[in-house]
């Protein structure tokens, strides 16, 4: 299978303009337009002729096929070649981690051309020894056209099914997304078999789903505020009342999912929201923000939500934290603790027994300027697997480490600690297209 970017450039289309004499769009560039182009509107222009000429070829309306495009299943590769090897990526990082019931730890992230873009595709390895070592890529979403894959997660939920989460759009964002989701019920095994792909809400779900104590699953699927970006018009939504941080809820173990409500939460970036369920039944929703976290509060399951406001919680802006119940009952809060309180760096562990209200320990887990995104998983005997990328676009590594609460009580006293565990590393080099 050819990459996204030859696919595009190398299909049937182009023949097909040769044949019939049409005018070449970048012709309009003058001499040699077609290298004055960028890539990525050199795919977006091929296919937008494409729909036109299957549209007057087929009776469809270019209407219809323009609602389609995001819409269609993507290709899902079990055995990837060379074309996705390491070699090849110039970019990577996102990642999510689960642990299934027997052991095995998967990671999951996305890369693909030289940053965030429709030549994304997202990756999924495999580790049985705990996770001294890691697969080769098994398993590689990629959508063809000016549509990527991004934005993975990866979930076990409680009958012990592997989902794999993605987000889905035009361009680099269409205003409108898409959370899609295949799942095994084989996670133990090195090469399960894996539903079809379906697309369950609109927007982008990367962080965990959080089950209540009534067996409803939330999942946190944002529909961004950002207008459309770096797309052309013909794939431009807006979504209006659906733009906000939604929870989408299923009351039959994710077999179908609805709209259940949405929090306003002042100066959202990317949302990237989180839900934790307290243990006087309220729901506390965190979201990534111009400022920092905000916060928004449910005491309805999840139908209504408070006016969002500035969480007092400390994290820079625009950046990823996680925070998630563990089996002990106590919560965990990993920020970037940064000295100057605006770089991605110090990523450090919190441990809170009250709900939030306070929180204790400091486990720094990496200083580095450059490590972002982290996602955890635990196993039964207390262990956390925190997963997160490290200098995406010049070392990409995506890295583990392994503690516990212990640990992270006794902070800088005792760093005896699984850091830094290599579960993957990209080697291409940057275009500069």
């Amino acid at each position: 299978m050819l990459q996204r970017r030859h696919r595009a450039d190398t299909g049937p289309l182009s023949a097909g303009l040769h044949k019939r004499q049409w005018i070449c769009p970048w012709s309009f560039y003058g001499k040699g337009g077609y290298d004055k182009i960028k890539p990525m509107k050199r795919v977006i222009i091929l296919y937008l002729l494409l729909l036109f000429t299957t549209s007057l070829l087929t009776g469809e309306n270019p209407e219809a096929a323009k609602n389609n495009i995001a819409l269609e299943p993507p290709n899902i590769i079990l055995s990837p070649g060379p074309e996705y090897g390491g070699e090849t990526r110039n970019f990577q990082g996102i990642p999510g981690i689960e642990r299934s019931r027997g052991g095995r730890l998967w990671a999951a992230w996305y890369g693909g051309g030289d940053t965030e873009g429709p030549e994304n595709y997202v990756m999924l390895v495999t580790s049985n020894d705990d996770g001294k070592t890691w697969s080769d890529l098994k398993l590689v979403i990629d959508e063809p056209g000016p549509v990527r894959a991004f934005d993975p997660c990866l979930w076990i939920d409680p009958t012990g099914k592997l989902w794999l989460f993605w987000a889905q759009a035009s361009c680099l964002w269409d205003g409108r997304g898409g959370v899609w989701a295949v799942t095994t019920d084989q996670p133990d095994e090195e090469n399960p078999t894996w539903s079809s792909p379906r697309r369950l809400a609109h927007g982008v779900m990367m962080n965990k789903p959080t089950v209540l104590k009534d067996g409803t699953w939330l999942l946190p699927a944002a529909s961004w505020i950002i207008a459309p970006k770096k797309c052309v018009p013909a794939f431009e939504f807006d979504l209006g009342e659906l733009i906000g941080s939604n929870v989408v809820a299923s009351t039959d173990q994710g077999n179908n999912w609805e709209l259940l409500g949405q929090a306003r939460i002042p100066e959202v970036a990317c949302d990237e929201h989180m839900i934790v369920e307290r243990k006087d039944g309220s729901l506390w929703m965190l979201a990534r923000t111009e400022y920092g976290i905000g916060e928004s509060i449910s005491l309805d399951k999840g139908k209504t939500w408070s006016p969002g406001k500035p969480s007092w919680l400390r994290h820079i802006k625009k950046a990823r934290f996680c925070i998630r119940r563990l089996a002990s009952g106590n919560l965990i809060f990993i920020n970037h603790n940064s000295p100057d309180g605006k770089t991605r760096s110090h990523l450090t562990a919190f441990i809170s027994r009250d709900d939030g209200r306070t929180w204790e320990g400091e486990l720094l887990i990496d200083a580095r300027k450059g490590v972002s995104y982290p996602d955890i998983t635990q196993s039964e005997n207390g262990d956390i697997y925190c997963i997160y990328d490290y200098s995406r676009q010049d070392k990409m590594e995506i890295l583990m480490a392994v503690f516990n609460e212990e640990d992270i009580m006794n902070g800088s006293d005792k760093p005896e600690f699984r850091a830094r565990v290599l579960v993957n590393k990209a080697t291409g080099k940057r275009t500069g297209k």
